[in-house]
């Protein structure tokens, strides 16, 4: 009740400042790291929702492939008087009526052949569900990563032109002290405009890199009200190309789901085989007032086997079909083994690639970047060095910078695709 009355004394910049600086507000901007992403993500992505309801459906009809066949009944009756026949009409006398129970026997394991390819047909899609997921997964973390190089570009910006406005305010002392001629003044000022068209990018680049991380996360968050965070950096560390290969192999969904379908396929011929085989219907019957030639017989019961005479093979196509869908899939498998090799060798070289171009990044050209940009700086502000050197010092300082974080987004993206060759997060 206090902090009410309080809030309702203050002016209302005062509240806004108040509720900035409040836990409340700081909690509804705070950022979000990777793993709270790929969370939240997993959570709310419609597209991986609507795959998970196909392996549901899958499951569904796990229990429509062991259904037993239903049995059947009919209830007849005959011998019922329709007409008077001398004078007599007694339509209900002599009249037989019959039960007829029957019952179709499924034999060679037809049901549960049935019910273990669709059991292996859930298992591929739910191989290529989680495949559909590390697709996804690799998109949205391409779109973090862009998302913490804008950020990283946008403080780059927003630093240097701090720094030149730095420069320009000791240009025009210079300039007022008749040291730094007015020409040479409007240059250097006329070059802030370069260092404003760069802010601006930025910070368009990093709003629409927080748009796009939306749209995956299906959040209708305010883009103001959102931000990321996480180690914008490179580790020298990287492990040797058969462990990835291996690791590959191990956990690719994609891989996986190729194997069970060669395996389904085996379940499916030999369903085809097992469906070759004939299925007696075996029936009874009770039967009340029969009219047989034995007088004694007013209820009587009847058995029966029907057995289909298979002259024909009606289903040697389908036995044929699976027994090729076998070869097949088992050529897809070995053509998917092949491509898990190959996307691992091509993301490894980008790897490897990307971290022989950080390494004398970290090692010499940042520290060189920097001591020329001051050395030249210095002599410029003391009249040592020329314009154009002040302003080639500054553009050369920018570019390397800025090519060194485009190396390191380059190289985070290069690990991403390396985690999805490999199937899972092997280098974090």
């Amino acid at each position: 009740m206090q902090i009410t009355k309080s809030l309702s004394n203050m002016r209302g910049p005062a509240v806004l400042g108040l509720l900035l600086a409040s836990p409340l507000f700081a909690s509804a901007q705070q950022s979000l790291t990777w793993d709270q992403i790929k969370t939240r993500f997993e959570a709310a992505n419609p597209t991986l929702k609507a795959d998970a309801i196909n392996v549901q459906e899958m499951q569904a009809e796990e229990i429509t492939s062991y259904l037993r066949p239903n049995p059947g009944l009919t209830l007849s009756t005959d011998g019922n008087q329709i007409a008077p026949y001398k004078g007599v009409w007694q339509p209900l006398s002599g009249a037989q009526y019959q039960a007829n129970f029957s019952y179709l026997h499924e034999r060679d394991h037809k049901r549960e052949l049935r019910q273990e390819s669709a059991e292996e047909g859930t298992q591929v899609a739910q191989s290529q569900h989680e495949d559909l997921e590390r697709n996804l997964l690799f998109n949205l973390r391409s779109v973090f990563i862009q998302t913490l190089q804008a950020k990283a570009v946008l403080d780059l910006a927003r630093q240097e032109l701090g720094y030149y406005d730095h420069i320009i305010d000791i240009s025009r002392m210079r300039f007022k002290s008749g040291d730094l001629a007015q020409i040479d003044l409007d240059r250097i000022e006329l070059q802030r405009v370069q260092y404003e068209a760069d802010l601006q990018t930025a910070e368009v680049n990093l709003r629409t890199s927080k748009i796009q991380l939306l749209q995956l996360l299906n959040d209708r968050t305010p883009v103001d009200q959102f931000d990321v965070q996480g180690p914008f950096d490179f580790t020298d560390q990287l492990q040797s190309l058969e462990t990835f290969r291996q690791v590959a192999l191990d956990n690719r969904p994609d891989l996986r789901a190729a194997l069970e379908a060669v395996q389904q396929a085996n379940t499916n011929h030999k369903l085809a085989i097992a469906n070759g085989s004939t299925d007696p219907t075996f029936g009874a019957w009770y039967t009340y007032n029969p009219s047989f030639n034995n007088p004694y017989d007013n209820q009587t019961l009847g058995l029966s086997v029907s057995i289909p005479l298979r002259v024909f093979d009606r289903n040697q196509g389908e036995k044929q079909r699976t027994q090729l869908d076998i070869g097949r899939n088992q050529q897809l498998t070995a053509a998917e083994r092949a491509q898990v090799f190959g996307d691992v060798d091509s993301a490894y070289a980008q790897v490897n690639s990307n971290l022989i171009l950080l390494r004398p990044y970290k090692d010499k050209y940042l520290a060189q970047a920097v001591r020329v940009r001051e050395t030249v700086t210095y002599a410029y502000q003391r009249g040592g060095a020329s314009l154009m050197d002040f302003l080639n010092a500054q553009s050369d300082y920018r570019n390397v910078q800025v090519a060194y974080l485009q190396l390191i987004g380059a190289y985070l993206t290069a690990v991403s695709q390396l985690n999805l060759a490999a199937g899972r997060e092997v280098i974090q």
